[in-house]
């Protein structure tokens, strides 16, 4: 949280939730709910950071959450990437008849 606090000079709890509300994914099968969805960005956001070369966790983890509030970074490319395939998906469900 220092590390937040540092590089945006803004709360880092509001930088926290502003992050993972961005990257939680907006298209949700109806089995998985909110808490669920926000798990899932929270694990973006993990994955994100550790694919990052360098410095320590808390560093990586950090500039994720700040690109994250900006919508920038992994995490979101990730988000993005799973809408379209949501959509590709959806789309090619409802082209086929059974």
């Amino acid at each position: 949280m220092k590390k937040i606090q540092q590089k945006t000079e803004t709360n880092p709890l509001f930088v926290l939730r502003q992050a993972i509300r961005g990257v939680t994914p907006d298209i949700v099968p109806i089995e998985i709910g909110s808490t669920q969805g926000k798990a899932l960005a929270i694990r973006w956001l993990l994955g994100a950071s550790r694919k990052c070369p360098g410095r320590n966790m808390a560093f990586k983890f950090s500039s994720e959450l700040v690109d994250a509030a900006k919508g920038s970074g992994d995490a979101i490319r990730k988000k993005e990437e799973t809408h379209r395939m949501a959509e590709a998906n959806r789309a090619f469900g409802s082209t086929c008849s059974v």
